[in-house]
């Protein structure tokens, strides 16, 4: 008897913490879900053609900013493997200019190469009769970042113990325009995913209100809630993009495997979570632009 009273108790406490509307909002979220499906029942085909074109503008997307991580990557490669050689004149002493140009900004090491040491390794190579050494001291400078190259050129040509100099300029800087390339390549085809997704879940959402006008209108007169009719709209702009980006993933795949395959080959590290960012941003991107398009023809067409 005292179990069953004090089970009594502790169903009525329980009862006390649950909020007294918490059907209420059960039948609203159910009654919404319905709403969604039947609204992709009413667009009939539509769905495929919109859910194909938007896994084709994702697909674009999704290749680009993995290519765009891919070549910055190799630029960030490239600008740790380049250095400036610097080589001297034969008065100069290599250990006081190596401590000069260490204080210059952006320079992260200078290594000493004696003459001698170059001497014996040309000989080494190449079976050079004995002669006196006509090599210089030189210097290998490395710089912090690819960017700053020709700002620290400039400072160690200006020393007046310097013989000559040389670095991959060339590669270095169409590694560079390759890589702004495709940066703003990116950016451009974001604008382009975003007009015409948007675009096309406008329209697409313009036609399920005009074949809703009516019980949309009896919902209105009814008192329902704007948001109540607003969010079935959005999240099936939004369940568009979602599914457009799943679709997308595929085709990508095949895409990041291509790179990872030439990033092996040049012996170049893949570039850190390259493959996670890709796909958050393509499902992010596809629900956003997918909602985004849907609240716009709301609130062009349907005046709630």
């Amino acid at each position: 008897m005292n179990n069953s009273s004090k089970a009594q108790k502790i169903k009525k406490k329980v009862k006390n913490h649950i909020p007294k509307d918490w059907l209420t909002e059960i039948r609203i979220v159910y009654r919404m879900s319905v709403e969604i499906f039947n609204d992709i029942k009413r667009t009939g085909w539509i769905n495929l053609a919109i859910i194909t074109t938007m896994a084709a503008i994702l697909t674009l997307f999704g290749s680009l900013l993995r290519t765009t991580l891919s070549v910055s990557s190799f630029a960030h490669e490239l600008g740790n493997v380049l250095e400036i050689s610097v080589y001297l004149k034969s008065n100069a002493d290599a250990n006081i200019v190596s401590e000069r140009i260490k204080e210059f900004d952006h320079v992260e090491r200078v290594k000493i190469i004696p003459k001698e040491r170059s001497w014996a390794d040309l000989k080494r190579e190449l079976d050079i009769a004995d002669i006196d050494n006509p090599l210089p001291d030189t210097l290998h400078v490395k710089i912090d970042k690819p960017e700053n190259t020709n700002e620290v050129f400039t400072k160690i040509k200006a020393l007046s113990v310097v013989e000559d100099m040389s670095y991959a300029q060339e590669l270095a800087k169409k590694i560079q325009f390759l890589n702004k390339v495709v940066n703003t390549t990116t950016i451009f085809v974001v604008i382009i995913v975003a007009i015409l997704t948007i675009t096309i879940i406008n329209n697409t959402i313009q036609l399920v209100i005009q074949s809703r006008k009516e019980e949309i209108e009896i919902m209105r007169l009814m008192g329902v809630s704007n948001w109540y009719i607003r969010i079935p709209l959005i999240m099936q702009g939004a369940l568009y993009g979602f599914v457009g980006a799943l679709i997308a993933l595929i085709p990508v795949d095949i895409v990041q495997g291509l790179l990872n395959n030439i990033h092996k080959f040049f012996l170049v590290p893949s570039p850190v979570f390259a493959g996670n960012i890709v796909i958050i941003s393509m499902i992010v991107l596809g629900i956003a632009f997918g909602a985004s398009g849907s609240f716009l023809s709301i609130k062009k067409h349907l005046q709630v």
